[in-house]
């Protein structure tokens, strides 16, 4: 139906066209002529010279009453069909499209028929050559404003009132429904050559479909279907936000701001589902990036194909438009004259100046809390999450619709209630050791199904995933732009490989169950809104050398199945005033968003005692060590520093660490201890090795043990023999050398 209305209006502007085109050759214009328009004749110039002000070349003549009779009945033809169509229309409830596009943007009958001039050669080309030949220029395919006003204005000076139509505040260009250009071999003409160009995205919508600007294309999408991630829409359902959308204030503009994206993609779905009207989401971010369009063209484009479809519209990526940490007055302008709701979304807050008549509802979106987290952990993989003291057994059905806190909305589960596809404890500690935004937990789950099946782990879609396969996915997911900044090391070790005091063994195992259980003591129970500003673990290790620092920090990262960065000091500290805390400042921004546990290795050199302030050195000295005090606090993950000297570390600085663990030097049985885990079972040795010699003769830490035994493993390897005490004997006399020590020969010995 919209299509024939589309067709017949366009039967109508072919016949004031036909009557153009008999008035132009009855003016002497002829059409057979090859060089017509690419000349002036004498007569031309006489002619031209002679024409009343602001006439054309058929206002000159009056048709044949026979010809006008036929254009008249051909008319009045055409007018009964038009009403018939839209009666029909009406009658079946149903609003046209032209007639939408009039209503919604405020068009007269003038601007309407200016419109469908225009849209007219993306229908059919042939216009195109009838335009060429009533602008007497074959160049010439779009009509121009001249054309417009020869077309529909009356002749005479007062034709020229009809300019105002096609100024940039006139709904046809304020809404980018028709677009003005110069010709193109000029870069500016005078208002009457300007050429017309409709927009073809509006052609495809009057057909029933909708596409955007093609300089919008791959940036704009309508979503009619609510987003499912449910989880992530109950805190802003009950936000009581949306209940101002159903008031009788005007419409509101909604500024989202905060890392997690795809809650705000689900806020903008229930505002849009509380209106009842599909969401219209342009990314402005990527439009500013690809760089075709400017962006408040992109706003005003973006705007009225949200009028044309009825949805709300979300301007995502926002952060683009913000200069001086402001919305510029002209990107305001446009929202605030927006008649409806806009949703505007970025990373950044930010507060409007100026004036306004809309309201502003501004709503944060940060990271989801731990138990928001785990709802949405169990949302994407596909897991029900049942209420306390209900079967699990039981939901196997759909559950009904459940309401989400707006009157207007109700939502049903995006996948069917069964039996835990994933452990509860599993879940617990993802969502407490993953700090994670919404996309990124539900890509984390994508990613951890696929690596299940390319492992074989899972062989459907829907089968359980292994807590290796979804830990790997999340560390995976978790920023890994601090790879730039320091060193990651892989864990290795496990509980049975470090040998360290009991107390010391078992201070490691409370720091671990700190980080598990900091979502229950602080959120669950309450501690973090009194008691601890921060959510962060920090750690002292201190030792000499080799005593199992690095390896505890290796155990801790793989008991709890996050990233371990090493960090480099030289790529600190540097001798420029202010660099220091710059790159400071750069590591733990990218350990925010890492989830990672960050160990300083040889932190003294850092973080030494703070020394009296004698020259602006020591004093920029001591700015540096203060503000990494400040910046570890205020770090939400695991930070571990490692020191071979306690004793330099200030009062001030060991008070605010959450654990000190001493790492002794072994003595003999630990000693022994060490040999004989770190040995290889699968590194042959002959019998006549002796870890208790070794052990009880040789004073070493851990770390020279384990180089003992890789050297001594080379050496084997290159007689072509087993691991022998020679062997072992020879490594360490290189090890002693290596470390400065005295050798006695007579200790080397293999009688012993």
């Amino acid at each position: 139906m919209d299509a024939y209305h589309l067709q017949v209006e366009l039967q109508r502007i072919g016949l004031r066209l036909q009557r153009a085109v008999q008035t132009w050759k009855l003016a002497g214009q002829d059409p057979n002529d090859a060089f017509r328009g690419l000349y002036v004749s004498d007569a031309d110039a006489e002619a031209l010279l002679a024409r009343p002000l602001a006439t054309g070349w058929g206002h000159s003549v009056d048709l044949p009453p026979e010809i006008q009779a036929s254009l008249d009945r051909q008319a009045a033809l055409i007018d009964r069909e038009i009403h018939a169509v839209v009666d029909d229309a009406a009658s079946l409830g149903h609003t046209l499209a032209l007639e939408a596009l009039r209503t919604t943007f405020g068009l007269s009958q003038f601007e309407m028929d200016t419109f469908l001039i225009c849209l007219a050669p993306s229908v059919d080309l042939g216009y195109e050559r009838i335009y060429g030949y009533l602008q007497d220029d074959v160049t010439k395919k779009r009509p121009t404003v001249s054309l417009i006003l020869d077309l529909l204005a009356e002749p005479g000076i007062g034709r020229l009132v009809q300019l105002a139509h096609f100024g940039q505040d006139a709904p046809l260009f304020r809404h980018r429904l028709l677009e003005l250009k110069p010709p193109a071999e000029t870069e500016t003409a005078p208002l009457l050559a300007q050429i017309l160009h409709s927009d073809v995205s509006i052609l495809t919508w009057l057909l029933g479909s909708y596409s955007p600007h093609t300089d919008l294309a791959n940036h704009v999408v309508l979503e009619r279907e609510p987003a499912k991630a449910i989880a992530a829409i109950n805190a802003f359902a009950n936000a009581e936000l949306t209940q101002r959308q159903g008031s009788h204030t005007p419409a509101p503009l909604y500024l989202f701001y905060g890392p997690d994206s795809e809650a705000q993609r689900v806020a903008g779905h229930l505002v849009a589902a509380s209106a009842r009207k599909p969401l219209l989401i342009a990314d402005l971010g990527a439009i500013s990036e690809r760089g075709r369009v400017s962006i408040q063209k992109a706003i005003q484009l973006t705007l009225r194909d949200a009028r044309l479809t009825q949805a709300i519209p979300m301007l995502v990526g926002w952060d683009s438009c913000l200069i001086d940490g402001t919305t510029p007055p002209i990107l305001l302008r446009e929202l605030d004259e927006y008649r409806g709701t806009v949703i505007v979304a970025g990373q950044a807050p930010w507060l409007p100046r100026g004036e306004r008549t809309k309201s502003v509802l501004t709503v944060e979106f940060p990271v989801p809390a731990f138990e928001q987290r785990r709802q949405l952990w169990a949302h994407f993989v596909g897991q029900a999450v049942p209420e306390a003291g209900r079967d699990p057994e039981s939901e196997r059905d759909p559950e009904p619709e459940r309401d989400l806190g707006t009157p207007a909305v109700r939502c049903r589960p995006a996948v069917r209630c069964r039996p835990a596809a994933v452990d509860s404890a599993i879940l617990d500690a993802l969502a407490g050791q993953f700090v994670l935004t919404t996309s990124q937990i539900r890509d984390a789950a994508a990613t951890a199904r696929d690596h299940a099946q390319q492992l074989g782990h899972a062989t459907h879609p829907d089968s359980a995933l292994s807590a290796e396969d979804l830990f790997a996915a999340a560390r995976a997911h978790s920023n890994p732009r601090l790879s730039a900044l320091a060193r990651k090391i892989p864990p290795r070790y496990g509980w049975d490989d470090i040998i360290v005091p009991d107390d010391q063994r078992a201070l490691l195992g409370e720091i671990v169950d700190t980080v598990r259980g900091r979502s229950q003591v602080l959120d669950g129970w309450g501690l973090g809104h009194k008691l601890t500003s921060s959510r962060g673990v920090t750690v002292l290790f201190a030792g000499p050398p080799g005593t199992g620092k690095t390896m505890a920090a290796e155990i801790i990262a793989g008991e709890l199945a996050l990233d371990l960065y090493k960090i480099d000091l030289s790529t600190i500290v540097s001798k420029y005033i202010g660099e220091t805390e710059k790159n400071i400042e750069r590591i733990f921004q990218e350990a925010e968003q890492s989830n990672a546990i960050l160990f300083f290795d040889e932190a003294d050199a850092l973080f030494g005692k703070r020394s009296e302030v004698r020259d602006s050195h020591d004093r920029y000295a001591n700015i540096e060590i203060s503000y990494l005090l400040q910046r570890m606090e205020a770090y939400d993950g695991i930070t571990i520093l490692a020191t071979n000297l306690r004793g330099n570390l200030d009062e001030a600085f060991t008070r605010r660490l959450q654990f000190a663990v001493n790492f002794p030097f072994p003595e003999t049985e630990d000693r022994m201890r060490i040999w004989q885990t770190l040995f290889p079972a699968d590194v042959p040795r002959s019998p006549d090795v002796d870890f208790a010699r070794l052990a009880e003769t040789f004073r070493l830490a851990g770390g020279n043990i384990r180089n003992v035994i890789v050297s001594a493993a080379y050496l084997a390897a290159a007689d072509g023999e087993v691991v022998t005490m020679s062997h072992l004997l020879h490594a360490t006399r290189r090890e002693l050398q290596k470390m400065g020590r005295l050798v006695r020969e007579e200790d080397l010995t293999t009688d012993g």
